[in-house]
C-alpha cells in the first residue's frame, strides 16, 4: 500500500509542476520553444545534464519552478552595440559534467530584453539572451538571464518559461535524460550565430524596447 501511495504522490507532483509551470508562464503553446519549434513533451528530473549549443561541454542543470526565466552562469559580461543593436559578450566557466575538467565557453549574443530579478539575496538587473540547449534528444531555444552563479552548485537553472516547453518534472528523481543531439544540430547552431552577426534582420528585437520587467527568483543556495 505504501508503494502505491508513493507512486500516486510522485505522479501528482509531476502533473502539478508541469501544469503550474505552463499556467504561470502565461502561454498556451505547450511544447513550442521561443523559436516556435514544436517538441514532444518529456519528463525531466529536478537535476538534469545538458549541452549549451554549439559547444559540446556537458553541464548540470537545475530544474526549478521557483524562477520564471531560466538563468545561466556568466562572467566578464561586456555590453556593446552591433549593427545598431545591443549585444553582450561573456564567458561561461563550468566544470564538464562528464570529465570534471574546467572549461571556459565564450559567447556573443544580442540582448533580447532586460529584467530586474528579486530574490532572497537582494535584487539585480540582468540582460536576457536567447540560447540553445540540448536536453535528451531535443534542442530548445530559450530565454536565459545572465548572472554570476559562482555561488551556486549548478551553472544553469531552468525556470517556468522553459519547463512549459519541455514537459513535466519528476521531483523525486534526477538525470532522466541523456543529451544526444546530433552533430548537425551543433553545426546548425554555430552557423545560425554567424549568420545572425552578418544579418541584423535575424535578430529578434521585439522585446528590447519594452519596459523592464520585475521577476521573483526563489532559488536557494545549494
Amino acid at each position: 500500500m505504501q508503494s502505491v501511495v508513493k507512486l500516486v504522490s510522485v505522479s501528482a507532483w509531476m502533473l502539478l509542476a508541469g501544469f503550474s509551470a505552463a499556467a504561470q508562464a502565461g502561454s498556451s503553446d505547450n511544447g513550442m520553444d521561443e523559436a516556435g519549434a514544436y517538441h514532444e513533451q518529456q519528463i525531466v528530473g529536478w537535476i538534469e545534464k545538458g549541452l549549451i549549443l554549439p559547444e559540446h561541454t556537458a553541464v548540470k542543470i537545475k530544474v526549478d519552478s521557483g524562477a520564471l526565466t531560466s538563468s545561466m552562469h556568466a562572467v566578464n559580461l561586456e555590453s556593446y552595440t552591433h549593427n545598431g543593436k545591443p549585444w553582450v559578450r561573456y564567458e561561461v566557466p563550468v566544470k564538464d559534467a562528464d570529465t570534471d575538467e574546467l572549461v571556459v565557453m565564450q559567447f556573443e549574443r544580442p540582448v533580447f530584453r532586460r529584467i530586474l530579478v528579486r530574490g532572497a539575496g537582494g535584487s539585480d538587473r540582468r540582460p536576457v539572451v536567447k540560447m540553445s540547449i540540448c536536453m535528451g534528444n531535443q534542442v530548445y531555444e530559450e530565454q536565459f538571464s545572465l548572472r554570476d552563479r559562482g555561488d551556486m552548485t549548478y551553472p544553469v537553472l531552468i525556470g517556468r518559461r522553459t519547463i512549459e516547453h519541455i514537459g513535466l518534472i519528476d521531483v523525486s528523481d534526477t538525470f532522466l535524460l541523456k543529451p544526444s543531439c546530433s552533430q548537425q544540430e551543433h553545426e546548425d547552431e554555430r552557423d545560425k550565430q554567424q549568420r545572425m552577426r552578418d544579418d541584423e534582420s535575424m535578430v529578434d528585437g521585439s522585446a528590447i524596447d519594452q519596459p523592464e520587467q520585475t521577476e521573483e527568483e526563489l532559488e536557494a543556495e545549494e
